[in-house]
């Protein structure tokens, strides 16, 4: 709780992962996946609840023991691999309220494939969005390896630059420096109000406030991210 607001942390995975299986309870680092999120989150300030939303018996299995709350089990038709996050977070806010008559008024939301997000981080997050009553959201972000305004898309049959700066002619040509400065959205930690989420429709309206993280991202999407990750935690670098 943070000056008397609510605070939800929510997990959201399914058993479904493609690129690497049972990725959510694959052991890194000598424990699954999830287990460091759900540390993390647990050792966070103002966190009240943690709950894991999955459609997997296993991975809600391993969730509890390391003492995340799974009062439900997630509906089939959210847990595709084309399905998005906000049905699956707007159910879970939905089965909340109607089950339990609990409605949080922040909601933190945790992927799971950031297991190195700073505790910290997630306590800024809270803080941000509580002092900020104009804030939809608060988004972790930081600059892209490669700008986008340096990026194209494919057209019919020729190439479009991504983005372009208005009364310039060829920016993607520009020097870097010389370059409106661009932010990735990293997803390691998101919080957003519950208005936002329910009235709003939307994972972040439209004022999402930026919490720049410095360093490296690690988001694993992919057995070779897997392996650097393991790398670095026997290096004693992350973990």
């Amino acid at each position: 709780m943070y000056d008397g607001k609510k605070i939800l942390g929510l997990i959201m995975a399914r058993g479904g992962s493609k690129s690497i299986p049972k990725k959510n309870i694959k052991l890194l680092g000598g424990k699954p996946l999830i287990a460091h999120t759900i540390e993390k989150a647990k050792a966070a300030k103002y966190i009240d609840r943690l709950i894991l939303s999955t459609d997997d018996l296993e991975i809600a299995e391993v969730a509890k023991k390391y003492g995340c709350e799974v009062p439900f089990m997630r509906p089939s038709e959210l847990a595709q691999d084309n399905t998005q996050d906000y049905p699956v977070m707007a159910h879970a806010l939905e089965w909340l309220e109607k089950n339990e008559n609990w409605k949080p008024d922040f909601i933190v939301h945790l992927r799971p494939t950031h297991p190195f997000r700073k505790t910290s981080d997630i306590d800024k997050a809270v803080e941000m969005i509580a002092e900020n009553p104009e804030a939809d959201s608060v988004w972790t972000v930081g600059k892209p390896p490669v700008t986008p305004y340096k990026m194209f898309h494919a057209g019919e049959k020729f190439l479009k630059p991504t983005l372009t700066i208005k009364g310039e002619k060829e920016t993607f040509n520009w020097p870097r420096q010389k370059l409106p400065v661009a932010y990735n959205h990293y997803g390691q930690v998101d919080v957003a109000r519950y208005e936002t989420i329910m009235e709003k429709k939307s994972m972040c309206g439209e004022n999402i406030m930026p919490l720049f993280l410095e360093g490296e991202v690690f988001d694993l999407d992919s057995l070779l991210d897997w392996e650097f990750a393991e790398f670095m935690i026997k290096k004693g670098i992350l973990g």
